[in-house]
């Protein structure tokens, strides 16, 4: 895998600068990576880089980028359906790449995108920043600590009642689907409670309130694993009445999420015993220093690309499912 120049930094470039700015900001922020490029179509987005950045060079297009760009990273900060095809280019081009999440739509295209990085020798990993979320910290914590024995059986739950907005997050098209947004980062998270082989998925996904948008009103995955646990997640648009965002049950407890804290129900000495744990802070600049750390000192990659195709395989088998009607076996582990 190539490796940082004798500078000691990787040169990184955004592409797509809406979303893209918090990516600039975590860059600038890391040692040993340097913010040297902006790539993207909007040329008010492409000024207010430079005023934010000065010293930058910005591009109109990957094609642009690619030809008078001087760079070995670029994070691809753009539409969901874009980020196969501009990631595979890169990493042809023999660029560490770095997806914001969803990784991509298809298990095909991400297998494509794990081909093209494995030719090339170079990084592929995804912002999964969520792992560095206060309340997800904490609930992976408060499950090595083995308080509520061996976990069977995880019910994850978001949304309200709404209408999704008429950006292309709201067009399946462009986004994928109502699971690709939010889901990812839920998927990603249920990966890590039950980090086991999966079985089957099943999909439960329904259109019935808001017709003028083509994403999904209510979506549901079951994801079963080798030991017999069960993941249910739910994402919605149409749901009066919440839940909690975890319910989670163990053999020796369980842990209920209440917002800002978790109800975690366990023994003590035999007894029955009941904790509130408040959430951890969140750190979401700390995905990049995980990138650094890789590429300039040689350590494991957090966040992996293999990692991110679990994640897709359960959005889009989901949906395979649903449109079918039966459950879809898993041969990816």
């Amino acid at each position: 895998m190539p490796r940082a120049k004798s500078r000691g930094k990787i040169r990184c470039a955004v592409i797509g600068y809406s979303m893209g700015r918090a990516h600039a900001n975590y860059i600038k922020q890391t040692p040993g990576l340097e913010l040297v490029a902006v790539c993207d179509i909007d040329a008010a987005r492409r000024k207010l880089a430079t005023q934010e950045t000065p010293g930058i060079k910005t591009y109109a297009s990957v094609a642009q980028l690619l030809g008078k760009g001087d760079f070995d990273l670029a994070s691809v900060v753009t539409p969901h359906n874009t980020h196969a095809p501009i990631a595979i280019q890169l990493l042809k081009a023999k660029k560490h790449v770095v997806t914001d999440k969803p990784f991509c739509l298809t298990v095909k295209e991400a297998d494509a995108m794990i081909a093209a990085a494995k030719a090339s020798k170079v990084m592929l990993s995804v912002f999964h920043n969520r792992r560095w979320d206060g309340d997800f910290m904490t609930l992976l914590d408060l499950l090595k600590r083995g308080l509520i024995g061996e976990v069977f059986h995880v019910e994850a739950w978001g949304g309200g009642y709404g209408h999704p907005g008429k950006t292309w997050r709201a067009d399946k098209k462009i986004s994928g689907g109502a699971l690709y947004d939010w889901g990812a980062h839920y998927v990603d998270w249920i990966l890590h409670v039950i980090p086991k082989k999966m079985v089957s998925i099943t999909g439960f996904f329904h259109k019935r309130v808001w017709m003028d948008a083509t994403n999904e009103d209510h979506v549901e995955a079951i994801v079963k694993f080798e030991g017999g646990e069960v993941a249910n997640l739910q994402q919605s648009n149409i749901a009066r009445a919440g839940k909690p965002k975890w319910h989670i049950l163990g053999t020796k407890g369980a842990i209920v999420d209440q917002g800002g804290s978790f109800r975690v129900y366990t023994e003590a000495g035999g007894l029955p015993a009941e904790l509130d744990v408040k959430y951890q802070k969140s750190r979401w600049e700390a995905y990049y220093p995980t990138v650094a750390d890789h590429l300039l000192r040689g350590k494991p990659l957090v966040v992996t690309a293999e990692s991110a195709r679990r994640v897709i395989e359960i959005i889009e088998f989901a949906g395979r499912s649903a449109e079918a009607g039966t459950t879809i076996p898993v041969q990816y582990p």
